[in-house]
């Protein structure tokens, strides 16, 4: 369950937004007439206006059949939705641009890690997503300063030939070396599995090597590492031709990466099929995983393991939006978790990006607003450092990765 203060007055707002006669300045109107503070005023005033584009959406989609009108519509949303600036809201600490240049003009899917002497930042970087020129990038923040980017790995084949590499996962077992694990093909449907490690807290890299077949590592999302040293590692397929075309689940190794098992999540009954891919892993205090992410159904997905993650529940959709565009979650120290994720549930429509705050993984609350101008912001990763600071590192715009630190005492409160 998502918690928004918005329940008696959004009939009314609606009716009369759907027949296009009431201008922002009335909802703002509307709104300062309860007695709402001004960050509630904000997340209600968010809530609704993307509600309302996704009816003007279906409305206009049932008008014309045209492939792009839920593309327009994020974009007209979005551009109704008013700027919150986040040094503004309980919680900041600080933001940053990895970096201001590349040699690169697009990235996407950034991670980060803490190690011994600070954080470890990687994504893919090249012409585009998918042009054979994409590699994985990193860059280390040491003394509160991202070093220059490297390329620390490429597709480049035996015969000469190079393919784009995708999504790196970077994550430092309790007593193993750090790992980065990422994906090299032409298309998710047909990548394979890479990892790569680093004695050095992320200075140099080892050649990457090739997982088994049919494993591919955490597809997006860090892994979770339990008591024993078991190391789960949240992944997912994308395939033409079956139903459901996506499907999550999840592979497990107990020797860093020496050998690995694969577990599926129970089917859903034909008639509840849900498209589900990379999922994050929360822990809860008794000892039960909860696995959570994207979907093509405009909402998040859960799912719940109560033996250490050998057998998973059937997906069941939450009350989260998503518009088809990854998320990631963590389980903070204080047991509380948290995620990161862009609470629109329209197709493409990757803004805002939101942070939410739960005690049972089941009824959020909205805590943050990492971004709300129309645009991209996406692919989020989420860690909670050794002093309980709150990272999360995102793709913005496609040519920049930004960098967010939060105070979680202040978050949610």
């Amino acid at each position: 369950m998502w918690v928004c203060p918005i329940t008696a007055p959004a009939t009314a707002v609606i009716f009369v937004m759907m027949n296009r006669t009431m201008q922002i300045q009335r909802i703002h109107g509307i709104f300062q007439s309860f007695q709402w503070d001004s960050s509630t005023r904000i997340l209600a005033a968010i809530s609704l206006l993307f509600t309302v584009g996704t009816m003007l959406s279906c409305q206009q989609t049932l008008n014309d059949h045209h492939d792009h009108t839920a593309k327009n519509s994020a974009t007209a949303v979005a551009s109704t939705v008013p700027t919150v600036k986040a040094d503004n809201q309980d919680g900041y600490v600080q933001s940053e641009f990895v970096f201001e240049t590349a040699p690169f003009p697009s990235c996407h899917a950034a991670t980060i890690v803490e190690v011994q002497h600070g954080l470890v930042a990687a994504w893919f970087g090249g012409t585009r997503e998918r042009a054979p020129d994409v590699g994985i990038w990193v860059s280390r923040q040491v003394d509160g300063k991202w070093s220059d980017l490297v390329e620390v790995a490429t597709g480049v084949q035996k015969d000469g030939t190079r393919l784009p590499c995708w999504n790196p996962v970077l994550f430092e077992p309790s007593k193993g070396p750090l790992i980065l694990f990422y994906k090299v093909g032409p298309t998710p449907r047909d990548w394979w599995g890479m990892m790569s490690i680093s004695i050095d807290g992320g200075k140099t890299w080892s050649q990457g090597t090739r997982l088994p077949d049919g494993f591919i590592g955490p597809v997006k999302n860090k892994p979770v590492e339990l008591a024993d040293g078991t190391i789960i590692c949240p992944s997912s397929t994308e395939a033409l031709g079956r139903t459901p075309a996506w499907i999550p689940h999840f592979e497990i190794t107990k020797d860093f990466g020496a050998n690995w098992t694969k577990v599926g999540i129970a089917p859903n009954k034909p008639d509840q099929i849900i498209n589900g891919i990379q999922p994050s892993i929360l822990v809860h205090t008794d000892g039960m995983l909860q696995a959570i992410g994207r979907t093509k159904e405009a909402r998040v997905f859960e799912s719940f393991s109560k033996d250490n993650g050998q057998t998973w529940t059937p997906l069941h959709l939450t009350d989260l939006p998503n518009p088809n565009s990854g998320t990631d979650a963590v389980t903070l120290h204080d047991g509380r978790h948290l995620l990161v994720y862009n609470h629109n549930p329209l197709p493409k429509g990757r803004s805002p990006l939101n942070v939410a705050m739960s005690k049972d993984g089941k009824t959020w609350q909205p805590v943050f607003v990492l971004e709300s101008d129309p645009g991209e912001y996406s692919y989020p990763a989420v860690i909670q450092d050794s002093d309980d600071k709150i990272h999360i590192i995102y793709t913005w715009h496609r040519s920049r990765i930004k960098h967010v630190v939060l105070d979680p005492v202040k978050l949610g409160r």
